[in-house]
């Protein structure tokens, strides 16, 4: 465990580092200062999953049922997404608020139980179990990602509506890319959450005893995906476009934060130890 956690440490230290040069290239924009922090986030998602590798092989399990795991994990998942997402587009603003979150989540994880016993009870897992999670959470790295090109765009169209003019509107892809970035990602993420659910499902009926389907933890899952699922009809049937669907996505996000934060304490297969 001792390695583990001179892993983690150095997780945080080059992550805020990267963090902090990627804030000063927001601030004065420098090409130098830019190329540094990324490779320094490369050295952070390197790190993350050689700790992610340790710990499954010492666990026996794919980690991704305690609060500390998934929290973990659902930070790989940001980091890994802002990398490629940068590579192949070279927003480097994305990459910034994206890590944001992801370093806030690393943050807050300290005060999770690293050491925790899995959410559910050894003869309540199976593999069926962990796909369903992760697909989960990469369904929710999708939608965090949407969530911020939504911000982005709303932040720009207030620029743009007060003639703003400064080095910050420059550095945004416009209106129309940021819209249909974050229509994309949804698109990922609604099939991903949708598969999440069928499996769940299957899974929670073969291991849980009782009416499982009125579980508050399972109705706020199938809540977030008709939510997602009413932004991609209203897309595609009523071609809803810009500020409207943005503001509809960027709440329809806060039923993902509930979904997790919130719904998972009061489960009772959900409970994060």
């Amino acid at each position: 465990m001792l390695h583990e956690s001179l892993i983690y440490d150095a997780i945080i230290y080059i992550y805020a580092c990267s963090i902090l040069l990627y804030f000063a290239d927001f601030i004065n924009r420098s090409r130098k200062v830019n190329r540094t922090a990324f490779w320094l986030l490369a050295v952070v998602w390197a790190l993350q999953s050689v700790f992610f590798g340790i710990s499954m092989m010492e666990k026996e399990y794919f980690p991704v049922l305690t609060l500390f795991e998934t929290l973990f994990f659902y930070s790989w998942i940001l980091v890994t997404m802002s990398l490629v997402i940068n590579y192949f587009f070279r927003i480097d603003l994305l990459v910034f608020f994206t890590n944001v979150i992801g370093f806030s989540v690393l943050a807050i994880n300290f005060f999770a139980n690293q050491n925790a016993s899995p959410m559910v009870a050894e003869r309540l897992t199976s593999e069926l179990l962990f796909i369903h999670v992760s697909i989960a959470f990469v369904s929710y790295g999708a939608f965090s990602l949407s969530f911020i090109f939504s911000l982005m765009y709303l932040v720009e169209d207030r620029m743009l509506k007060q003639k703003m003019w400064n080095k910050w509107l420059h550095r945004l892809p416009g209106l129309g890319l940021l819209d249909l970035y974050s229509y994309r990602l949804n698109m990922a993420g609604v099939p991903l959450l949708l598969l999440a659910i069928i499996l769940g499902t299957i899974w929670a009926h073969l291991k849980v005893p009782g009416d499982f389907w009125i579980d508050p933890k399972v109705l706020m899952s199938v809540g977030v995906l008709i939510a997602y699922s009413l932004y991609l009809y209203q897309r595609v049937t009523y071609g809803w476009a810009g500020r409207k669907l943005a503001l509809w996505n960027a709440g329809t996000f806060m039923l993902v934060l509930v979904n997790y934060l919130i719904s998972g304490s009061v489960s009772s297969f959900h409970q994060w130890l």
